[in-house]
């Protein structure tokens, strides 16, 4: 336990604020550090800055690190999330302009900052700062499955960045204005960002995957909520490794599952369709149940951001009749839709 508190220490010197970097990105579902900054933290953000026309914009200010640096900004974001957790060698010059106008480079990808030789010199030379999100505390133990004390809720998902850390902080925020001790538990490089703290599950060793679960959502009294923000998805070729380690390891009472009704195939690869939510309620049920077997569906997150307010409602109100009554909300719209999944969340 000792080991993951000097983790999250560490997690809370990142100097702020930011400039987000989108590099040379054209698809949004890989600008999602960048979005839940601006969506989550907006005081942080100072603008944002890109190396090619075209590229994603998270509606931001553009401007240069010169530019940012004196309008106070103090660390430059790598604000994607692309599959590998990849640094281009065309990002590299860009980011060296960054360090040489005086802002630290902050990211979450796989690749460590140091290990770029360009990065590491000019870093050197300005006296700044290369911080890389996405490395797991030390000493993290073997999952164990035994059954910790308190109440926790997941966010599981049908896919990928689709709406897991959105659902997750929406409803924390939901359970601390209702006076309901709750924690939000950080999984991901932006979830850690925001809050400071957390654990980069998918920079975890498969074998310790649950066990770091466990310590990221200790023994607690019987009336706090963690809501631990969700990765990957059961049903994702690539990434379901880290989702089955999370849900074993954090043994939810509840689980809420996220879906984008207009999303067919599993991103970033092909011949994968998007299961049902019904196949997702059923096999996290049965797998879920190894650690906790009263484990349950508290309702459904729908992404209806490609939706106007009327044809969203229309959606909502058919999947929770589809579902059998089964909740069915978006966090981003909030309302009484909402906080219908809340109670079921807390009953």
């Amino acid at each position: 336990m000792n080991a993951f508190m000097r983790h999250e220490a560490e997690a809370l010197s990142l100097s702020t604020p930011y400039l987000l970097f989108l590099g040379d990105i054209d698809q949004p579902s890989y600008a999602k550090t960048a979005f839940g900054l601006v969506d989550w933290a907006p005081d942080l953000c100072v603008g944002e800055w890109s190396t090619a026309e075209g590229a994603v914009s998270a509606g931001l200010a553009r401007m240069d690190p010169a530019e940012a640096r004196s309008r106070g900004a103090r660390s430059l974001v790598i604000g994607v999330a692309n599959p590998g957790g990849v640094i281009p060698d065309t990002w590299v010059a860009a980011l060296v302009e960054a360090l040489d106008a005086g802002l630290d480079i902050v990211s979450g990808l796989h690749r460590p900052l140091s290990s770029i030789p360009e990065l590491e010199e000019a870093a050197r030379r300005g006296g700044r700062r290369l911080v890389d999100i996405r490395v797991p505390p030390k000493n993290i133990p073997v999952g164990t499955g035994r059954k910790r004390s308190g109440k926790r809720v997941l966010t599981v998902g049908t896919d990928c960045a689709l709406g897991k850390k959105y659902t997750a902080i929406a409803l924390h925020r939901a359970l601390l204005a209702r006076g309901v001790d709750a924690d939000f538990r950080a999984t991901g490089q932006t979830g850690i960002m925001i809050a400071g703290k957390g654990i980069p599950m998918d920079a975890v060793i498969s074998d310790f995957e649950a066990g770091a679960a466990e310590v990221l959502s200790p023994d607690a009294a019987a009336d706090h909520w963690d809501v631990i923000e969700g990765q990957g998805s059961l049903f994702n070729p690539s990434f379901a490794a880290v989702s089955l380690g999370l849900l074993h390891g954090s043994q939810p009472d509840v689980f809420v599952v996220c879906h984008d009704p207009t999303r067919k195939e599993i991103i970033g690869v092909e011949g994968f369709p998007v299961p049902s939510v019904e196949e997702v309620i059923d096999l996290t049920m049965r797998l879920g149940s190894l650690t906790n077997p009263k484990i349950r569906c508290g309702g459904v997150s729908l992404n209806t951001s490609s939706f106007d307010e009327g044809e969203a409602a229309r959606i909502m109100k058919a999947e929770s009749d589809r579902l059998h009554g089964l909740p069915v909300a978006d966090p981003m719209r909030g309302g009484r839709l909402f906080e219908r999944l809340v109670d079921s969340c807390l009953a």
